[in-house]
């Protein structure tokens, strides 16, 4: 059975397009094993396959500065296992930049994926037609 990778968008799918319940195993290590990984996964996103460029535990407010070096630089960054392009980091910045302290730290025990996750739902509710909401 082969491993896959997570894709780094949605959660519920691999890189190949395997959904999540569909997928026995993923592949854990850092760099994925090529020979025990779907071939497809690497092909797709071979990005997916290198080593994180930051770790940050729930509670570490420095991701907020890794993020805001991902939208300065103009260069995707791998956080915790999951890439994080521009478009998802200028976003999170910008929601983050205008909640109070008591949401901030709401937000802050939240894994990281999740964090950025809920800063592009809100970011959408505001921004969605009214229609859409």
């Amino acid at each position: 059975m082969d491993r896959h990778i997570r894709h780094p968008r949605d959660a519920r799918q691999s890189v190949c397009g395997i959904p999540a319940a569909d997928v026995g195993r993923w592949e854990t290590e850092q760099p994925p094993r090529v020979e025990h990984t779907c071939e497809d996964c690497h092909t797709l996103l071979p990005e997916a396959a290198r080593p994180d460029d930051a770790n940050h535990p729930p509670g570490d407010a420095s991701l907020i500065d890794t993020l805001r070096r991902i939208v300065t630089e103009h260069q995707h960054a791998k956080i915790d296992g999951v890439l994080v392009d521009v478009w998802s980091a200028s976003v999170t910045v910008l929601i983050w930049d205008r909640l109070n302290d008591k949401h901030r730290q709401r937000l802050l025990t939240l894994p990281s994926h999740e964090l950025i996750l809920r800063c592009i739902a809100v970011y959408t509710r505001l921004t969605s037609p009214r229609g859409d909401r």
